[in-house]
């Protein structure tokens, strides 16, 4: 969170990506109020780079709702995909651009 504000990297989502987002924050195991979502969202909505892909992929085949994490890399021509789903994370890496956790990109950003 730091990093981002700092503009150490950016975030590159789609609208299909913001929509998943919205709904996972509202997940009651993650006790978040509503005030808080929205702070998030809004962040997302100023911070991050949009894209909208044009190029449907079919490469994650156990879910392929998440194949818009990919089709929106590619859109942005991003470094990394950053994930915790399994599917994607199986995958290792998509067209040279590697697919990592959350930790792992926070350690890249630390060594820098």
């Amino acid at each position: 969170n730091d990093e981002w504000r700092a503009g150490k990297f950016i975030l590159v989502v789609s609208e299909d990506i913001v929509s998943e987002y919205l709904e996972v924050l509202q997940r009651p195991k993650l006790h978040l109020k509503s005030r808080a979502i929205s702070t998030i969202v809004n962040r997302v909505y100023r911070k991050a780079e949009f894209v909208a892909p044009e190029e449907k992929i079919l490469v994650v085949l156990a879910d392929t709702t998440d194949n818009k994490f990919i089709e929106a890399a590619i859109t942005g021509k991003t470094d990394y995909i950053i994930s915790g789903d399994k599917h994607l994370l199986d995958l290792k890496e998509y067209k040279s651009i590697p697919i990592i956790t959350a930790r792992e990109f926070i350690d890249i950003l630390e060594a820098e």
